[in-house]
């Protein structure tokens, strides 16, 4: 199939591949030439703008850090909604419920179908083709681009509304983040009671208290202190002020994303929003003069 692909950083750059290693036609598109051009080396074809990209092929994908960007890729000038040739919008970023649905009116004054297709599973579930896959949108045009969903990993359907995927999506991510704030506590306080953290996480991983940061995040990243997760504090930030507002809208109380909030601006502030998520420890190691490390 002839694909267009938007925005080829840490995940999007993993996917594009993919659909090359796939066999299908690409033609790319990112604000930065060598991102372009590692894309172009493996036989993909580059495009200047969205727009140009939306003259040529009937599928356009995009990839993208914020709502606002999508927006612009979408719908602004020399965005995707001034193709003479594209069909559909398959969105994989995150941008909320709200900006979905925004995003899906204007695009079908124009006979564009949006459909939204968030991801979770991180770069390395890029690289290996192990994402969850949130689509949402008409059936039928789901139902086409399925196949091409599923070179990205396992495809949920969750709804026909705009919007029902970033809902499906900001639930995950909120659950990630609270694994993620509430094990750098946990792990603090250990180490500072002078446990050994790997034994730590030998126990939690054999018990209930088992999550993502538990079996990841902390034994392959945090322990030999690399930092190398691949999303950032600004990004998981953006994520659950989505989903706080969503809930808001929706009136669902959401005390336990509010205190989770309040660490991920810590870190935003102490440590950098374009620090790697997993340096969320590092203001409670700071606070408490011990580090998070494997002996």
């Amino acid at each position: 199939m002839e694909i267009g692909f938007i925005g080829l950083g840490n995940m999007g750059f993993h996917m594009a591949r993919r659909l090359v290693e796939a066999g299908h036609q690409l033609v790319v598109s990112d604000t930065r030439p060598q991102a372009v051009r590692r894309l172009t080396d493996m036989g993909a074809q580059a495009a200047a703008s969205p727009a140009e990209i939306a003259d040529r092929v009937e599928t356009v994908i995009a990839s993208l850090p914020t709502p606002d960007i999508v927006n612009a890729v979408a719908t602004g000038p020399g965005g995707v909604i001034e193709g003479q040739r594209v069909r559909r919008f398959v969105d994989t970023s995150t941008t909320g419920s709200a900006m979905a649905k925004r995003i899906f009116a204007r695009l079908a004054e124009r006979d564009i179908v949006q459909i939204d297709s968030p991801v979770s599973g991180g770069v390395t579930g890029a690289a290996k083709g192990t994402l969850a896959v949130m689509a949402s949108g008409p059936r039928q045009e789901v139902s086409h681009i399925e196949p091409v969903l599923a070179v990205f990993g396992k495809v949920f359907v969750i709804g026909e509304q705009p919007g029902d995927g970033q809902t499906m999506k900001l639930a995950n991510n909120f659950l990630s983040a609270t694994a993620m704030a509430a094990t750098a506590e946990a792990m603090v306080m250990g180490v500072k009671a002078g446990l050994d953290p790997r034994v730590m996480l030998d126990v939690i991983n054999s018990g209930t208290g088992r999550n993502t940061a538990t079996e990841h995040k902390f034994p392959k990243i945090i322990l030999p202190r690399t930092f190398d997760l691949g999303f950032t504090n600004g990004l998981m930030i953006k994520d659950v002020k989505l989903c706080l507002s969503e809930a808001a809208n929706l009136g669902v109380p959401m005390q336990v994303a509010e205190a989770v909030m309040r660490l991920l601006q810590q870190a935003c502030e102490e440590v950098g929003a374009d620090a790697d998520l997993t340096t969320i420890v590092q203001p409670l190691e700071h606070r408490t003069g011990v580090e998070v490390r494997a002996k």
